[in-house]
């Protein structure tokens, strides 16, 4: 019996050196994620307007454009454009400058039927829209009316964008 009694003691020595198996221990925490969006707007293209080659311009010649917006979901927005840079141009009379400082005279329309001028004031002459967040698109609508066919050459304006939001 006393080697029984002295081989429980010994196990019972030998265990107590074993460690208890050791649980993970965690503590937690939180934090916060933000982000604040302003209304904005982008231009993000505007394609050239080419009216191409003519002669005789004894009929009215038509080009478009497009122009590439692209605002925050919600934003309102105006987009203008200029007079352009021909020497006594205006919005309804757009001047493409030539050789010897000759123009030809065009006009750029918010519709395909040349009902209404494109100009830059809000409100008045300029396109409106609401912001989607993604992409959009309007269409430019050039016109060279029937005119005096100036010097052969070639002729060009600059036309800034704008968008009002």
């Amino acid at each position: 019996m006393l080697n029984r009694l002295g081989i429980r003691l010994g196990l019972l020595a030998a265990s107590t050196l074993i460690a208890a198996p050791a649980f993970p221990q965690t503590d937690t925490t939180q934090f916060n994620v933000q982000i604040t969006i302003d209304a904005e707007c982008l231009i993000n293209s505007a394609s050239d307007l080419d009216f191409g080659t003519t002669g005789v311009i004894d009929a009215a010649v038509e080009a478009t454009s497009a122009i590439a917006v692209q605002c925050t979901n919600g934003t309102t927005y105006d987009i203008g454009l200029n007079e352009g840079t021909g020497a006594g141009a205006s919005v309804a009379t757009r001047l493409m400058t030539g050789p010897e400082t000759e123009t030809v005279a065009y006009s750029l329309y918010t519709d395909p039927a040349h009902a209404d001028v494109w100009g830059n004031t809000v409100g008045t002459d300029t396109v409106t829209g609401t912001g989607t967040g993604s992409e959009q698109t309007y269409t430019v609508y050039g016109q060279v009316p029937v005119q005096p066919t100036p010097p052969p050459g070639t002729y060009s304006d600059v036309i800034t964008v704008t968008v009002t939001y």
